[in-house]
């Protein structure tokens, strides 16, 4: 079985960004190889709506047997706000933490950011995993792109 990996929003714009690209695109060609599928949701079409045309093009040209859409649940946006509530991470990150708890609540194997601030940061994962197990749910292993692509690769 392929791991399924939900990248947030973040990942899509690291083909743009000059610290990221050559990660990014390591990454994008496991996904066209068929080495792992590429989760999203519609939170992550909704923000690549106001993206640059290569970010969006990017993911627009996946091909659909290597990607799989994942519905945001009110359960979703329920477990966002706990996430919230428990100060896990403040108001402003609320569409970071919907992306968290959707990843969660379609159990993939990795949700992949490129933002460290709230959602790669072991403070933080400990935060959205206590209210995971607390709820039942599974733990979310959270983890950057560089931590996905081999190193042989680099």
């Amino acid at each position: 079985m392929k791991p399924r990996l939900y990248f947030d929003t973040s990942v899509f714009g690291g083909i743009c960004d000059d610290e990221f690209s050559v990660v990014t695109n390591k990454l994008f060609d496991m996904v066209r190889s068929g080495e792992i599928i590429c989760v999203f949701s519609g939170l992550t079409e909704t923000e690549l709506e106001n993206a640059p045309y290569l970010v969006k093009d990017h993911f627009l040209n996946l091909s659909d047997n290597v990607k799989e859409y994942v519905e945001v649940t009110e359960e979703a946006f329920d477990l966002a706000s706990q996430y919230i509530k428990e100060k896990v991470v403040g108001q402003t990150s609320f569409d970071d933490c919907v992306h968290i708890a959707t990843a969660t609540l379609n159990k993939v194997d990795f949700l992949v950011s490129w933002n460290f601030k709230h959602i790669v940061n072991v403070f933080r994962i400990r935060g959205y995993n206590a209210i995971n197990v607390k709820n039942g749910l599974i733990q979310l292993d959270i983890r950057s792109p560089k931590e996905i692509v081999r190193e042989d690769e680099e």
